[in-house]
């Protein structure tokens, strides 16, 4: 009951919004943009099943997008080129700053909507723990990525590690990309998304064997889903509906979760407060 009753005033706010807004958007072809953290090609692939869903759901065609790269998601939004996006927490928060936007679903996995970074280094050549990263190089994924930059970068100063003078920081632009560099040798050690890190293990991408899990990060928000805010308010009460009601296991399994509940715009004010403090974003 609890949850019905926070899903129908969640529905009745973005009512009384749209009627507000100055331009209704309901668009033919719903563009629905999924997070560019790793290969593009094994994204769209394995959201397919959750884009039927959808189409069956909304009674409208579909279209998933990648782009390039986490800035570009944010401008594609920002200029109404993508209608829906899973953004990392800091992509959002940078996004959200920019345009208007509202988080309307967020995953939850095990009666938890938070998740974690790990950081690893290359076992060849014995990076044990945080210290032994002083004088090596680093990788991240993108500059605008949360568990991929943001969350590896306050470990490694909360370590005491200083960029630049510690250690090089490379952007590698994807979390796979990071873990399959430090595997290689590429650079010493990195930093990605857990989640990823385990789902690159399971489909061996990356051999255990060869990489040394040196620290796991504390509790962060978890990716929120986001529309803009001009789509059409009937519109928007069926995808709320149609995330919050989802029940495929398969299709929750293949998205990383158990479910999805309402996400809330103020659980992200870590991140910025966090981005702030790192100087990787200037929230105005």
């Amino acid at each position: 009951m609890k949850k019905l009753i926070s899903v129908i005033l969640f529905i009745n706010f973005f009512f009384i919004t749209s009627l507000l807004s100055s331009e209704i958007i309901n668009p033919k072809i719903l563009k629905v943009a999924l997070l560019p953290d790793e290969n593009a090609a094994r994204i769209i692939k394995k959201h397919q099943k959750f884009k039927d869903y959808l189409e069956n759901k909304l009674n409208k065609k579909i279209e998933l997008v990648v782009t390039s790269d986490y800035s570009s998601m944010v401008e594609a939004i920002r200029f109404k080129r993508i209608h829906i996006g899973y953004f990392g927490p800091l992509s959002y928060t940078i996004a959200k700053s920019k345009t208007n936007i509202t988080p309307f679903a967020v995953r939850e996995k095990n009666g938890k909507i938070t998740y974690n970074s790990i950081i690893i280094g290359n076992k060849k050549l014995n990076i044990l723990n945080l210290s032994d990263i002083k004088g090596e190089s680093f990788g991240f994924g993108d500059v605008a990525s949360t568990s991929s930059h943001l969350i590896p970068k306050k470990m490694l100063i909360d370590s005491g590690l200083r960029e630049k003078k510690d250690f090089k920081s490379i952007f590698l632009g994807a979390h796979d990309a990071v873990a399959i560099s430090v595997q290689n040798g590429n650079i010493s050690a990195g930093g990605l998304s857990l989640p990823i890190y385990k789902l690159l293990l399971e489909k061996k991408i990356i051999d255990k064997d060869k990489i040394n899990e040196i620290k796991i990060s504390g509790n962060y928000p978890q990716y929120p889903w986001v529309f803009i805010d001009e789509l059409d308010s009937k519109l928007k009460t069926k995808i709320i509906n149609a995330f919050i009601m989802l029940k495929d296991e398969d299709i929750l399994a293949q998205m990383g979760g158990t479910a999805f509940k309402i996400a809330r715009d103020q659980d992200y004010d870590i991140i910025r407060e966090l981005a702030k403090k790192l100087s990787i974003f200037n929230f105005q």
